[in-house]
């Protein structure tokens, strides 16, 4: 085990729950002769005109076919998830995340006349864990290594990225995820729990040897829990006065739109976090239902599993978007000025990271962003 003074991020990590052993449903694909698939000219061009979003009727066809399914899908061994995506061909498909190649025959190649096609994400886990790690002269950009001031217990501290800043009654807070403020939910390993009024550091613990007097400051839990109840893992905390930028500037990144952008698949995004610094992908999928276990404490005991729906698919190959100490981090519109915020990162794998859509963030805390 490491000791308690050593920097690596362990245990804040939500596992991707693989699913229980069920019935194979290759043989139960039921082909309706829906035309969902943009095999025709016109059917593509009617899609590009409409947009890849979920506010495109073939899309919204699309993923109510995958939700239909995903509970069959899910009972698969192996498969880890489920998004309403695009072939290779440009058709419109459900897309059947695995935790490794289930090979020929395991799932179904059509449901209701949509294509199905399996994509080998491996295992996905929350990724709680210029130079984002390093401690900054106040006023604190963010995008930047940050948690919760006492996330140590049971001989190792956690951190993760202190994503972004949303206005919520006239006061400005710190975006971040739950499992990278406020997870401590049990008085174990540190004999506390995470309340309403502790103060968030900059850089996270694990970034100044689990010393807390190593690092600042910068804002104060809301207390605000968003799991396991809601649909979201996000948190916010109040800044500091001359702590935290105001104008809510984000490393490699600088200023937001005050406007948001749903997500849409091919779309081109960014992310400024803690581990990986500024880096870029696409969406890859849309509408996604995944399961993720949640510890209790920073090195504690799975305290609860939560499945999600409606989430955002990004392509992460050998996590060079996403790796572990980037979860809380924004994702944005890969646009050169004040990009439209898409997602709020939170889970993924060395092929596939997770996003909240932040329409679902922000309306969950009663939030907009600051931005221009």
């Amino acid at each position: 085990m490491e000791h308690s003074h050593s920097p690596r991020r362990i245990a804040l990590v939500a596992i991707l729950a693989v699913a229980a052993l069920g019935a194979a449903i290759a043989g139960c694909s039921r082909d309706r002769g829906t035309p969902l698939s943009p095999t025709t000219q016109t059917s593509l061009d009617l899609l590009r005109q409409g947009g890849l979003t979920l506010s495109n009727p073939l899309v919204r066809t699309t993923a109510a076919i995958q939700e239909r399914h995903t509970p069959e899908l899910m009972s698969i061994p192996g498969v880890v998830g489920t998004a309403t995506s695009l072939t290779e061909k440009g058709e419109l498909a459900v897309m059947v995340m695995t935790e490794h190649e289930l090979g020929a025959g395991r799932l179904p190649a059509m449901l209701d006349g949509v294509p199905v096609f399996e994509e080998v994400t491996g295992r996905i886990r929350a990724m709680a864990v210029a130079d984002h790690q390093v401690k900054q002269t106040p006023p604190i950009s963010l995008g930047t290594s940050g948690g919760w001031r006492y996330d140590l217990a049971n001989g190792f501290c956690c951190g993760g990225t202190l994503g972004s800043l949303v206005l919520k009654g006239g006061t400005q807070y710190v975006l971040s995820n739950y499992h990278v403020f406020e997870a401590d939910i049990v008085s174990g390993g540190n004999g506390r729990v995470a309340q309403a009024g502790d103060p968030v550091v900059q850089p996270g613990l694990i970034d100044v040897g689990c010393q807390a007097a190593n690092a600042q400051n910068v804002a104060s839990l809301s207390g605000i829990k968003s799991l396991p109840s809601s649909n979201v893992d996000c948190a916010i905390a109040s800044t500091i006065s001359g702590q935290v930028r105001t104008d809510g500037s984000i490393l490699e990144v600088g200023t937001l739109s005050a406007a948001t952008v749903a997500a849409s698949v091919g779309q081109r995004v960014k992310k400024s976090g803690r581990t990986t610094g500024l880096t870029r992908s696409s969406i890859t999928g849309l509408n996604a239902t995944v399961s993720v276990a949640y510890d209790n404490e920073c090195a504690g005991g799975a305290a609860f599993t939560k499945t999600f729906t409606g989430q955002i698919v990004i392509r992460n190959r050998h996590s060079r978007f996403l790796n572990s100490g980037d979860s809380g981090s924004l994702m944005v519109e890969d646009v050169a000025t004040n990009p439209r915020a898409v997602g709020l990162l939170f889970a993924g794998s060395s092929q596939s990271a997770i996003a909240n859509p932040i329409g679902q963030v922000l309306s969950f805390l009663g939030a907009t962003m600051v931005g221009n």
